[in-house]
């Protein structure tokens, strides 16, 4: 196994912050001239996974992909792979892991804890109103299903706490 392979998986709450983490991850190791790769869920969902909407199936496909992806890059790159995805489901993390796992990645699932009424203040696109309205279907949390993470998983609370001391508190093991 490579040094540097393995597979950080940001998950959480639309608005959660797992792009801005995923990106202060990005540049505290590339500060340490380690290889890495960022793999966000919204543009992985206006290229390769454009073609699958919101529906469980769908749901389950993207997060199918997107660990595929990963997964190939960190073995072949001997990189980091980080991504951030909602993976609302246990059962969606645990089909990620178990791709990780198959190809012998090491795989580290981050919950993005963050309270529900501070990712709608975050909501800059409206979502979470329009999803309240009934004008947005399927979302996250609203509309469609979050399921805690069990506690002893990792968990990084945003609340009162810098991206990068976030970022920093992921690498040091959470």
């Amino acid at each position: 196994m490579q040094k540097n392979c393995r597979v950080i998986w940001l998950y959480g709450r639309p608005c959660s912050g797992k792009t801005t983490i995923g990106n202060k991850l990005i540049e505290l190791l590339s500060g340490e001239y380690h290889k890495v790769f960022f793999i966000d869920a919204d543009y992985l969902r206006i290229g390769l996974n454009r073609d699958l909407g919101f529906s469980m199936d769908d749901r389950f496909e993207n997060i199918r992909r997107a660990a595929e992806m990963a997964t190939f890059i960190a073995l072949k790159g001997d990189t980091t792979v980080i991504c951030a995805f909602i993976t609302p489901l246990k059962a969606l993390r645990e089909l990620a892991k178990s791709i990780a796992d198959r190809n012998g990645v090491p795989f580290y699932p981050v919950y993005i804890d963050t309270p529900l009424e501070e990712c709608i203040h975050r909501d800059v696109k409206g979502h979470y109103n329009s999803a309240r309205h009934g004008t947005m279907v399927q979302f996250t949390g609203i509309s469609s299903p979050f399921e805690e993470p069990e506690p002893d998983e990792i968990r990084i609370s945003t609340f009162q706490v810098t991206p990068e001391e976030c970022a920093r508190i992921i690498l040091s093991g959470g």
